[in-house]
C-alpha cells in the first residue's frame, strides 16, 4: 500500500511540475509580448525585405517572446491580414524554428544544475515589482522564469526521486526497442509527434525527454527521435489556428508544417551518423545528455534552415498547389477581410489585424457614399430601385461589420495587453461606431431620395448644383478620413479635416437660410424645401461624424 501512495506521489509531483513548467513559459511568454507591446506587431512587417531578414526577424522574435508557435501564430495572422507575402512567411518560420532552440538550452541548463535556489528571491523580487504599478509587466515576466525554472527543478528532482536508471522494468522496456533499428526510430519519433499534439506545448515533452534521458532510462537515439516527432506535432497548433482563416494563412501554415516534415525525412538518412556527431561534439556521460538533446535540436534546426532558404520559391509553388483556392459558390456569408476567429492567440497582432479592418470598414463607407451620389442622379425608376436595394444591403452589412469587429476587440481586450495596445482599442472602438453612423447616415439620404421620388418630386436646378457641391465637399472630407486612418497619425495634420468641415457647416448655414427665402418666393413648394433640408442636415451629420473618426484616430 505504502509502495502505491508513493507512486502516486511521485506521479503526481510529475504532473504539478509539467504544469508549472507550461504556466511559466506561457506566463513569461504574455509578459514579453506585452512589453514588447506595438513594437513587436511592427518588427514582422518591417524585417522582411529579404529571405535572410525574413530568417533573421523569426528567431530574433522567437527568442524574445520564447514561444515559436507564438511567432507561427502572428506570421499566419499577417498573412492572413494581407501584411506579408507568403515567402517571407515561409522565411520567418525558418527562423522560428532556430529561435525556438533557446527554450531547449534553457531547460537543458534547468536539468544541469539546481536552479531552485535562485527561485525564491526571484520570486520575491517578482511580487515587489507586481505592487508597483509600473513595473508590474516585468514582475509577470519575472514570476514566469521563477514558475518556469521552479518547474524544471521539481522535475529534475522528481526524476531522481524516481531512480528511472535503477528500475529494472523500465530498462527492460526501453532496452526491449533495437536502438540501430530504423523502425524503433519511426516509433518514437511518432511517440513525440502524438504527445505534443495532446499537450499542446513541445517544451512539457522536452522535459519529459530530458528526464528520462538523464536518468539513463532512456537511450539518447530514442529520445533524440522523440525530439523529432516534438518538432512535427508542434506544427498542428498553427494549422489548426488556420483552420477558418484565408487560403494564404493556410498555406502558411501548411509550409511549417511542410518544412518540417522534410528536415525529419532527410536527417532519418542520416540519423546515426549525425547523432554520433553530436555526441562527440558535447562529449559522453549520463549527465550531459539533456545538453545533447538541446545540441541536437540546435543543429538539426540549422542546418535544416541553411538547406530549405535556398528553396523558398519552390516550396511556395508546393504549399500553393496543395492548398488551392476554394471555388465560391452562391452568395457568400458576411466574411471579415483580415479579422478571423481562429487566430486570436496573439492579442497585439489581434489588434494589428483589427485596425486592418477598420480601415477597410471606411472604405466601404466610400463606396456606399458613391452609391448615394449615383442614386441622386438617377431618373430612370427601375434603376433607382437597383441602386437604392444595394444602399439597403450596405447599410445591412456595415450594421454587422460593426458588430463583428467589436465583439473580434471585445475578445482581445480580456487578454494581457499593453497600456497603449488598451487605448488603440478604445479608439478602434469609437471609431467603429462613428464610421457606422456614417452608414446610417448614407441610407438616411437614400430613403429622403426615395421618399422624393415616390412623391413625384424634383429639386429645382440651383438646388441640384448645391447639393452637388455639398456631396462632392462631404466625399472629400470621406476620403481624407480614409488617408487619415490608413497611415500614421505623425503623418498627418487634423487640420485639414476641420477645414472641410467649417466648409460643410458654412454651406449649411447659407443654404438654409436661402431655403427660407425661396419658400417665402414660392419658387417651388414646402414638399420640396422640407426635402432640401433634409439632404443638407443629413450631409452636414455626416461630416460631423467624420470629424469624430479623424478625432478617435489621433487619440482626442
Amino acid at each position: 500500500m505504502e509502495t502505491n501512495q508513493n507512486y502516486v506521489m511521485v506521479i503526481l509531483q510529475l504532473l504539478g511540475s509539467l504544469g508549472l513548467l507550461i504556466y511559466g513559459m506561457r506566463m513569461m511568454s504574455e509578459a514579453l509580448q506585452k512589453m514588447a507591446g506595438p513594437g513587436l506587431r511592427h518588427v514582422l512587417a518591417k524585417m522582411t525585405t529579404n529571405r535572410v531578414t525574413g530568417m533573421l526577424t523569426g528567431i530574433l522574435v522567437t527568442a524574445a517572446v520564447q514561444s515559436s508557435t507564438a511567432t507561427t501564430v502572428m506570421t499566419v495572422s499577417f498573412v492572413n491580414a494581407g501584411l506579408l507575402t507568403l515567402a517571407q512567411a515561409i522565411t520567418i518560420i525558418m527562423g522560428a524554428n532556430i529561435g525556438t532552440t533557446l527554450t531547449a538550452w534553457i531547460m537543458s541548463a534547468g536539468f544541469s544544475f539546481n536552479v531552485t535556489n535562485f527561485v525564491f528571491p526571484t520570486f520575491i523580487v517578482a511580487m515587489f515589482l507586481i505592487y508597483r504599478k509600473k513595473h508590474s509587466t516585468a514582475g509577470d515576466f519575472l514570476f514566469g522564469i521563477a514558475f518556469l525554472f521552479l518547474g524544471l527543478g521539481t522535475l529534475r528532482q522528481t526524476g531522481m526521486d524516481m531512480h528511472l536508471g535503477e528500475n529494472q522494468a523500465v530498462l527492460d522496456f526501453f532496452a526491449s526497442f533495437d536502438p540501430d533499428s530504423f523502425g524503433t526510430t519511426l516509433l518514437f519519433l511518432l511517440m513525440g509527434g502524438v504527445l505534443t499534439m495532446c499537450v499542446q506545448s513541445s517544451a512539457a515533452v522536452m522535459a519529459i525527454t530530458m528526464i528520462l534521458c538523464s536518468s539513463g532510462a532512456l537511450p539518447i537515439y530514442q529520445g533524440i527521435a522523440l525530439v523529432m516527432g516534438e518538432n512535427i506535432g508542434t506544427t498542428v497548433t498553427s494549422n489548426v489556428a488556420a483552420l477558418s482563416a484565408s487560403t494564404q494563412a493556410r498555406r502558411a501554415a501548411f509550409a511549417h508544417m511542410f518544412f518540417n516534415l522534410f528536415g525529419v525525412c532527410w536527417m532519418l538518412i542520416v540519423f546515426h551518423p549525425f547523432v554520433d556527431a553530436v555526441c562527440q561534439m558535447v562529449g559522453g556521460g549520463v549527465e550531459n545528455l539533456s545538453i545533447v538533446l538541446a545540441m541536437f535540436h540546435t543543429c538539426f534546426n540549422l542546418a535544416n534552415t541553411f538547406l530549405l532558404i535556398w528553396f523558398v520559391p519552390q516550396i511556395e509553388r508546393i504549399v500553393c498547389f496543395v492548398i488551392r483556392e476554394k471555388p465560391v459558390v452562391g452568395e457568400e456569408p458576411l466574411r471579415l477581410q483580415y479579422i478571423q476567429s481562429g487566430l486570436m492567440q496573439t492579442p497585439e497582432i489581434s489588434v494589428l489585424q483589427a485596425q486592418k479592418e477598420t480601415v477597410a470598414f471606411g472604405q466601404r463607407i466610400v463606396i456606399m457614399f458613391s452609391l448615394v451620389r449615383q442614386l441622386f442622379g438617377l431618373s430612370d425608376e427601375k434603376q433607382f430601385e437597383e441602386c437604392f436595394k444595394q444602399i439597403e444591403h450596405e447599410e445591412d452589412m456595415t450594421d454587422r461589420i460593426e458588430i463583428e469587429i467589436a465583439q473580434y476587440l471585445e475578445q482581445v481586450s480580456d487578454d494581457h495587453l499593453s497600456d497603449e495596445t488598451k487605448q488603440k482599442i478604445r479608439q478602434m472602438m469609437r471609431e467603429i461606431s462613428e464610421i457606422e453612423s456614417i452608414g446610417d447616415a448614407c441610407y438616411k439620404l437614400a430613403r429622403t431620395l426615395d421618399r422624393k421620388q415616390e412623391a413625384g418630386k424634383a429639386f429645382t436646378p440651383n438646388q441640384t448644383v448645391q447639393l452637388q457641391a455639398m456631396m462632392a465637399l462631404t466625399a472629400e472630407a470621406l476620403m481624407q478620413m480614409n488617408v487619415v486612418m490608413s497611415g500614421h497619425r505623425r503623418d498627418h495634420d487634423i487640420r485639414e479635416t476641420f477645414r472641410i468641415e467649417n466648409e460643410i457647416n458654412q454651406i449649411r448655414q447659407r443654404l438654409k437660410a436661402e431655403n427660407i427665402q425661396s419658400l417665402n418666393d414660392h419658387e417651388y413648394d414646402y414638399a420640396v424645401g422640407t426635402l432640401y433640408v433634409d439632404m443638407i442636415n443629413e450631409l452636414e451629420k455626416l461630416g460631423d461624424y467624420v470629424v469624430n473618426v479623424v478625432e478617435a484616430r489621433f487619440g482626442r
